[in-house]
């Protein structure tokens, strides 16, 4: 059961750290990441409560439940993937 119990209590969790006239950012895993309102403008007007307010699901994608926003972690890991900018 070792195994099953470190699975268990390697909670994922992310958190907006720093919110900026260009951007926000974040922390997933204890890697930041800067998220541009270039490259996603749904956060450029929203507000800071709003934006404060990140969860992470069981498959480590982030969502803004406040602002109906869903994003995959790995675009984040890996944006040369991704890219569309996000509307």
């Amino acid at each position: 059961m070792q195994n099953g119990q470190s699975i268990l209590n390697s909670k994922k969790h992310a958190e907006v750290t720093n919110i900026s006239p260009f951007g926000i950012w974040i922390l997933v895993n204890g890697e930041e990441f800067f998220m541009s309102y270039k490259e996603y403008p749904f956060f450029e007007n929203a507000p800071v409560k709003a934006l404060a307010i990140l969860e992470m699901d069981a498959f480590g994608n982030l969502h803004w439940p406040e602002l109906d926003v869903d994003i995959e972690t790995d675009s984040l890991y890996r944006p040369e993937d991704y890219p569309l900018i996000y509307h």
